[in-house]
């Protein structure tokens, strides 16, 4: 059954998109702030589109109207109505000016979207979320991306309670009030849309920075935080500045305000919001030292920082038309993020870790009830469009387009489309075309991944023909069906390859009867159903590469047998490639040990990765990714029939017995070398080293708990940072080890008052897998620590249950299932868009074993039966009923 559709949100559907009516020139803005109450007055400068007739209607939500006055004269009550969330008002004609006064109740805004209170009333400060609809909750508005107006703030508060004010744009005067209050005023030059309006209230600290911009701009970078932690914000501002210098090199782009602010809170719905000169960041996002984070938080610190800064000009000056063109600004931006992280790191790892996101997050969206497109034909609550599909898919095509022009040619077409939409709200249109243009190609033809949901199946076959010394190698692609389109078409799918030997060396490529020398690397394209692309002179039969660096955002089910994809992981130069032979030769074996039949691909995967731990000759970070298989969530993808206890079972065998193949003592031997070198530092190096020992170490407790088991509690008691000790506490936890109570109670108390680090804690026994974990969440929600009402806390422990504890969650008995559906409706009391999103943890029931998929199918109705739920869990709800 599905929820009832009397009470899901009417669509918003992409083809009845109209310019609108109304537009705003100006906004002036004056806020008097309070923790209670707040008061915002308004004075919109209208125009209106002539070809239109419609009268005067703007958004506003959860907003207690006091005056209303159009051209200077208040309204009469019968000249206005506010119903359903909508102003509308008679007499308005182009060049009006309206004026409103509110009223808003920061304090009582649990679902942190418009003006809220982070923190506690005594120390917290105000802010602002507006993305996607949230300046609806701030002051009635024409709220939609395409209506663009420059802002003029005001913001008035008590001095001691809000001795910092802060809004977009550029500082234009501050000064004093009467009974202690003062006031602050900024101008933002650039019009906008209302999305990106932000205010910051409080009581902050700053650290700050001078910077000129490559074409001369004098900027001061302010990093703000509550004073408790704002001794960790160092690193993020060397980030930001090496994300501003590569923008300048790389595209050509400057930053454009006197000031950039950036504020950490937290208490946010999101990672990040790049409102214009004003940042505000989830703090997790943001702060960063080595006692309390990892390596991969100081990597995720750095991109994160990168990407909302490079959306002052892919988001910010060129914004979206609509909502349907989110992944204009969003996967363009995540493409742009993980180029500058891959340039200040390692590019092979880099992309070994942004494709590994892609196969946990967005496949199995694409797989299930939840399927959609990058750009969907409608939506009912934008909120939940915030999806692995439109950021990290995206960021697939906008890679498959730019490896078709070139570095040269892609930067030449972003040239082209900054120009040419500066100050506009732009499609997906306008960006392919400007990049065609730029390049004198048509990427029409690219547009049609934009409206497809589906993972395409990219299926390859390879033929030697000896005595023409030829080798055709035939490629065929198809995308399932989804719940929203019963129908699919073929795309243009870019595949990367390279030709090896049987001895592992690159053979050079002759196509068309080519026989001068040639390259040992090209791409072909396959744009239909099927095509054949046939090499010549080819000396021997070859073992094909294919999607190298993954070329594209597909499955490849290639015929490769476990000799050749040993060759691969053995010798391919290509990191990514190297890595992806060993997951499908770990997947073979997988297979070999689910169905009990003998082959050889086990026996080939524990070869070829012992031999490369034994040479010593691989990258330490690397080789920490070989040894590890892919996970049980991408291995569910592929199971006709889902049982996550036995493939966990499965997955512990098999590493079980790659810890076997490489022995206890010389994975004993490896650990205290790497041991030796333990050290704090953050260049590649040390990272690298660390990456490698937790990998040693998870394997040697596979075999041989008693020598492991004290290892890691000495290295959780001598760790010099984050990532060493959290790493020994998840050893001793998953093992059950007589030391793992006593390092658990100490972490706690080392770090009570570090919300960020006691946010691991909570994640790092909630994946403890197997079906005693959800006694253990239990026991955790008891901790005065939690709370429902924080977005982080509840993500580090029942996010991290529901997403990356599938053992545990999936219980036979249902018990998870309903654990999570009674949260669920707690949580849309209090904060729809975190219920939304934690509900999608449902999606793909219906592959589930027969047992489990009746217990969750029982839990996902009852659910979808309630009253009074939010639009926002609703619709996810229903969509996850979907066959």
């Amino acid at each position: 059954m599905n929820a009832r559709p009397e009470q899901l949100a009417a669509p918003t559907r992409l083809d009845a998109y109209r310019a609108p009516a109304w537009r705003v020139e100006t906004v002036e803005l004056a806020f008097d702030l309070a923790i209670d109450t707040t008061e915002v007055t308004a004075r919109l400068r209208l125009r209106c589109d002539p070809t239109q007739t419609q009268p005067l209607r703007l958004d506003g939500e959860n907003l207690e109207l006091l005056s209303i006055a159009l051209d200077g004269t208040a309204l009469a009550a019968d000249a206005y109505r506010y119903a359903n969330n909508v102003l509308e008002i008679d007499g308005a004609r182009d060049g009006s000016v309206l004026e409103t006064r509110v009223r808003l109740r920061p304090a009582a805004n649990t679902a942190l979207e418009g003006l809220y209170l982070s923190g506690s009333a005594e120390a917290g400060f105000l802010l602002t979320q507006c993305e996607a609809e949230g300046f609806r909750h701030i002051t009635f508005f024409p709220d939609r991306p395409d209506v663009q107006a420059l802002y003029t703030v005001t913001l008035r508060a008590d001095r001691d309670r809000f001795p910092v004010l802060l809004a977009g744009g550029n500082p234009d005067g501050a000064g004093e009030l009467d009974d202690g209050r003062h006031w602050a005023r900024f101008v933002d030059p650039h019009p906008k849309p209302g999305y990106l309006f932000a205010v910051v209230a409080g009581r902050l600290q700053s650290i700050e920075r001078d910077y000129l911009t490559a074409d001369g701009r004098a900027v001061t970078l302010k990093i703000w935080a509550e004073a408790d932690v704002i001794d960790r914000c160092d690193y993020a501002m060397d980030a930001l500045e090496r994300a501003m210098r590569w923008d300048e090199r790389t595209y050509g782009r400057n930053y454009d305000l006197d000031v950039f602010h950036v504020v950490a809170t937290h208490d946010f719905n999101m990672g990040a919001m790049e409102n214009k000169g004003l940042n505000i960041f989830n703090a997790k996002y943001l702060l960063a030292d080595p006692g309390s984070s990892t390596d991969d938080e100081y990597r995720h610190v750095e991109s994160v920082i990168a990407h909302e800064y490079f959306h002052n000009w892919s988001g910010n000056r060129v914004t979206c038309r609509d909502w349907f063109q989110l992944s204009l600004k969003e996967g363009l931006t995540v493409f742009r993020e993980q180029s500058f992280s891959a340039d200040m790191n390692s590019a092979p790892l880099k992309r070994i870790e942004d494709v590994s996101l892609l196969r946990r997050a967005q496949f199995p969206e694409d797989a299930g009830p939840l399927a959609h497109p990058v750009r969907p034909a409608q939506y009912s609550e934008i909120n939940n469009f915030y999806t692995a599909t439109v950021y990290e898919k995206g960021a697939e095509l906008v890679r498959m387009l730019a490896g078709r022009l070139g570095r040269e040619g892609f930067r030449r077409g972003m040239d082209l489309y900054f120009a040419r939409n500066d100050g506009k709200a732009a499609t997906l249109e306008d960006f392919l075309a400007a990049l065609g243009e730029a390049n004198h190609t048509d990427l029409g033809p690219y547009l049609a991944w934009y409206a497809q949901a589906g993972t395409p199946r990219l299926q390859a076959r390879g033929e030697y023909d000896e005595a023409r010394r030829s080798y055709a190698l035939t490629l065929r692609q198809h995308t399932p069906a989804t719940a929203s389109q019963a129908q699919t078409h073929p795309l243009p799918i870019p595949v990367k390859l390279a030709l090896f030997d049987r001895d592992g060396r690159m053979m050079p490529l002759h196509m068309d009867a080519q026989t001068s020398k040639a390259a040992t690397e090209t791409v072909v394209v396959l744009d239909t159903d099927e095509s054949t692309f046939v090499f010549h002179d080819v000396p021997s039969a070859p073992v094909p590469s294919l999607l190298r660096g993954f070329s594209a955002p597909v499955i490849l089910e290639c015929d490769y047998d476990a000799a050749e994809l040993a060759l691969l992981l053995r010798h391919d130069p290509d990191g990514f490639n190297r890595w992806e032979a060993g997951q499908q030769l770990a997947t073979l074996a997988y297979a070999e040990l689910r169905d009990g039949a003998p082959g050889h691909a086990l026996d080939a995967w524990l070869g070829a990765l012992s031999d490369l731990f034994a040479r010593g000759e691989v990258e330490q970070a690397l080789l920490a990714n070989l040894l590890t298989p892919p996970t049980e969530v991408e291995w569910a993808e592929r199971e006709a029939r889902v049982d996550p206890a036995r493939i966990h079972a499965l997955r512990q065998q098999l590493q079980r017995q790659l810890a076997e193949r490489i022995g206890a003592e010389a994975l004993q031997q490896r650990y205290r070398t790497l041991a030796g070198e333990a050290s704090a530092a953050l260049d590649a190096a040390s990272q690298a080293q660390r990456r490698l020992k937790q990998r040693v170490l998870e394997l040697l407790c596979l075999i041989a708990p008693d020598v492991a088991q004290p290892l890691a509690a000495a290295q959780y008691d001598s760790a010099p940072g984050m990532t060493d000790r959290l790493g020994a506490l998840a050893v001793l936890l998953r093992s059950d080890a007589p030391q793992a109570a006593a390092a658990r109670a100490h972490y706690r108390q080392r770090h009570a008052d570090n919300a960020l680090a006691l946010d691991k804690w909570f994640t790092v026994q909630a994946q403890v897998p197997g079906e005693a974990a959800l006694d253990r969440v239990l026991m955790l929600e008891r901790d005065p620590a939690f709370t429902l009402k924080n977005p982080n806390r509840v993500q580090s422990l029942l996010g991290a249950f529901v997403r990356a504890n599938p053992s545990g969650f999936h219980r036979a008995d249902g018990a998870g299932y309903r654990f999570l559906a009674e949260r669920l409706v707690q949580l849309d009391a209090l904060n729809p868009q975190v219920a939304a999103r934690l509900a999608t943890a449902f999606n793909g029931w219906q592959r589930l074993e027969p047992g489990r998929r009746q217990a969750a199918r029982a839990v996902i109705e009852d659910v979808a039966d309630r009253d009074g739920l939010s639009r926002n869990l609703r619709e996810i709800v229903a969509n996850v009923l979907k066959q």
